[in-house]
């Protein structure tokens, strides 16, 4: 009984564990972020690899995304005569929810693995041991960048998706669906106010904390060579993914209320 409790309560434990470790990495960015030098350039490089170079990815996801909420909504709507709500729909469904999720989860695929992998690599070739040797904090010179930029170019990125979602679902709906355009920009105008807008921007600031954190975290404790810079990578798209949705349901839970 006593070995079926350990077996069973080992997986929490290391949990718990694995989180104290990622918390404490946090402080200690967060401790470099005020000191100075502050290192702006190296934070504007952060953010144009994080927000410019991820733009393509949001803006596919998200006008495909928008074109099946308008189809999906309306054949749902069209059962009852109300086709005019679609607008309302896709937009309070991109602003609130799949905006900033997906913009999370894909900034995740192309930029948190990246940083997973780049100082990853920096650990197994020692050049993190060099920084230290030059008496450079590589926490302030790897990590701070990443985290700064990750919480600035969220929010940006949302909005872009936010929009190009819309504007997606609006063309299905309006050219493909025949449904009045003065409808539906009337009930979306009427249902969305800025409070869904502002909750949903604060929910990307905080994915792009997630997705950076753990991306910088997994990449900075990375060993055993090659081998261990795939795992790394591999082990951030997961956990990153997966503390994007479970975060999301209690953001969600503790916003809209």
């Amino acid at each position: 009984m006593i070995r079926a409790l350990e077996y069973t309560g080992r997986p929490f434990i290391y949990i718990f564990e694995e989180f104290g470790r990622i918390f404490t990495f946090l402080i200690n960015a967060i401790t470099w972020m005020v000191r100075p030098p502050l290192r702006l350039r190296l934070v504007f490089k952060q953010m144009e690899s994080v927000g410019v170079q991820s733009i393509i990815v949001v803006l596919i996801t998200a006008v495909f995304t928008g074109m099946v909420l308008a189809l999906q909504t309306f054949y749902g709507f069209r059962m009852f005569g109300g086709e005019g709500l679609v607008g309302a729909t896709v937009a309070l469904s991109m602003t609130r929810e799949i905006g900033p999720v997906f913009t999370g989860l894909m900034v995740t695929a192309r930029a948190g693995s990246a940083m997973a992998a780049e100082i990853g690599t920096m650990r197994v070739t020692e050049q993190i041991d060099a920084l230290y040797a030059m008496s450079v904090n590589p926490i302030q010179y790897l990590v701070m960048p990443r985290l700064v930029a990750g919480v600035l170019m969220l929010p940006f990125l949302t909005i872009v998706s936010d929009f190009i979602g819309i504007m997606g679902g609006y063309v299905v709906g309006v050219f493909l669906l025949n449904i009045n355009p003065g409808i539906f920009m009337a009930r979306m105008v009427d249902m969305v106010n800025l409070g869904d807008i502002f909750n949903g921007l604060i929910k990307s600031a905080c994915f792009g904390l997630i997705l950076s954190l753990i991306g910088c975290y997994k990449g900075f404790n990375t060993r055993g060579g090659a081998e261990g810079v795939g795992k790394a990578t591999t082990q951030t798209v997961v956990l990153s993914c997966v503390s994007i949705l479970i975060s999301d349901y209690f953001l969600t839970a503790f916003m809209f209320r």
